[in-house]
């Protein structure tokens, strides 16, 4: 396994700043009309992601240190999915792989801005678990949502078990795709490091 430090992934190149800071806009952009025509749910997730994007840029007050992009689309899928009605976006599954992706983004963060020390081994856990236990808070939150707003909560008892079936399995995908990641980045460190290497990823 390679034992790239999770800060790294705070990418600081112009590149990927660039593109991520384009998904930030189209994800404000998405959160707001969601907001405007009543879809608390989604843009109450826009808004969560949002927050995670704009931390790293606002503690190292530089525009240039953003989430990787590759990541940062991963976890807004479904907000892309729920926007332009591509069910297959914002279905379990890719929902599941959206909270993977944001669990991936808390562990760096938590890293990155506290005390809390990880490595890439943990984090893959991390995420495994985080992903299993967002299906149950995103659940309950929906039924908040029913009895508090009237925002309609339609899955029984067994979709919401199936829900958490897919979170498991989405869940340890991510975490064994996110292995790679990490193997990937560090390969991408030497390089750079090497005479020649280049620093605008």
């Amino acid at each position: 396994m390679s034992q790239t430090s999770l800060e790294t992934l705070l990418g600081d190149g112009r590149t990927n700043a660039a593109i991520s800071w384009l998904l930030v806009v189209a994800i404000a952009g998405i959160g707001l009309g969601a907001l405007v025509t009543g879809g608390i749910l989604w843009a109450t997730f826009a808004v969560v992601l949002l927050a995670f994007a704009l931390l790293p840029p606002l503690s190292r007050r530089s525009p240039l240190v953003m989430l990787p992009w590759e990541v940062l689309l991963l976890a807004a899928l479904p907000v892309f999915g729920a926007a332009f009605g591509a069910d297959r976006l914002s279905g379990h599954v890719t929902s599941y792989l959206s909270v993977a992706a944001i669990a991936l983004v808390l562990a760096v963060e938590l890293q990155a801005f506290t005390s809390v020390r990880m490595t890439p081994g943990f984090a893959v856990v991390f995420v495994a678990v985080a992903t299993m236990a967002a299906a149950a808070l995103w659940a309950l939150f929906r039924w908040t949502a029913d009895g508090v707003l009237g925002v309609p909560f339609t899955a029984d008892h067994d979709d919401v078990m199936w829900e958490f079936v897919y979170s498991a399995v989405s869940g340890l995908g991510a975490g064994a795709v996110f292995e790679l990641y990490f193997r990937r980045l560090g390969g991408l460190e030497r390089s750079r490091r090497a005479p020649g290497g280049s620093d605008d990823a």
